[in-house]
């Protein structure tokens, strides 16, 4: 089995963002906290452009948070860094001055679906089905429901979160206004990401930066948001419904 990973790599002026992990590309703490500062780091490189943000492998895009290390919460103040972890990677891709293209070719669940609405540009497979997990466990995606909501409207996200069984088809999600495009195969997308950052790329830098503080407006308020919501999930997981969930995962 392949060791968990993030990794960037920078090709005409594209800085490619990849995030891996063994177990269904599902993000424990480190690894959202390197993917974090990467996206921080990619937003300053003079070197970058523009960011895709995809993940390894060519089947699930993202499985959500570690189910993992969600068993062995005991404590609200663990839960509530636990949750935070996709917090702070949302609000690094909020703050990051750059857009960030989104490449989501395979399933996404939870935290992957706020991943992928917090891209600026979000394209997919017709593998891409996205499904909000979290009140069939006791929770519910409160950290991750401010950026799905921003791109979906609050219909389409309480839609997939009382939902929380289905998995909803990439062209759903196209139709909400997720993504942008879905593609037949992943070589097609990998094609049309590729063509549109670099494309990107001959754009004016500053023109780009003040058209993203523009998507973004009005989030400035999600530091305190998140962490509150980071917080409420935190508590939430230590409840007697959601333990015996959980349970089920051992």
């Amino acid at each position: 089995m392949s060791e968990p990973y993030v990794k960037l790599e920078v090709k005409n002026q594209v800085g490619y963002i990849e995030f891996f992990h063994p177990a269904h590309n599902s993000l424990p703490g480190n690894i959202l906290a390197e993917l974090a500062q990467t996206i921080t780091d990619a937003g300053t490189n003079d070197a970058i452009k523009v960011i895709v943000l995809k993940s390894g492998k060519d089947r699930t895009f993202c499985a959500g948070a570690s189910f993992k290390e969600l068993i062995n919460i005991n404590d609200a103040a663990t839960g509530k860094i636990f949750f935070s972890g996709f917090a702070n990677v949302i609000n690094a891709m909020r703050k990051c001055p750059k857009f960030i293209i989104g490449r989501i070719q395979g399933k996404t669940v939870g935290g992957g679906v706020g991943l992928a609405a917090s891209t600026d540009y979000c394209m997919a497979s017709k593998y891409a089905a996205i499904k909000l997990s979290e009140l069939n466990i006791g929770i519910g995606p409160f950290v991750v429901g401010p950026a799905i909501e921003r791109k979906i409207g609050l219909s389409g996200m309480s839609q997939i979160a009382i939902d929380a069984n289905s998995f909803y088809p990439a062209e759903w999600a196209k139709q909400k206004g997720l993504f942008t495009h879905v593609f037949e195969s992943n070589e097609e997308l990998d094609e049309a990401v590729k063509a549109t950052a670099e494309h990107l790329c001959t754009y004016n830098p500053d023109a780009m930066q003040e058209m993203k503080k523009v998507f973004w407006q009005g989030t400035d308020h999600w530091d305190d948001l998140l962490a509150e919501r980071a917080a409420t999930s935190g508590k939430l997981v230590l409840s007697e419904f959601t333990k015996e969930k959980l349970k089920g995962f051992k």
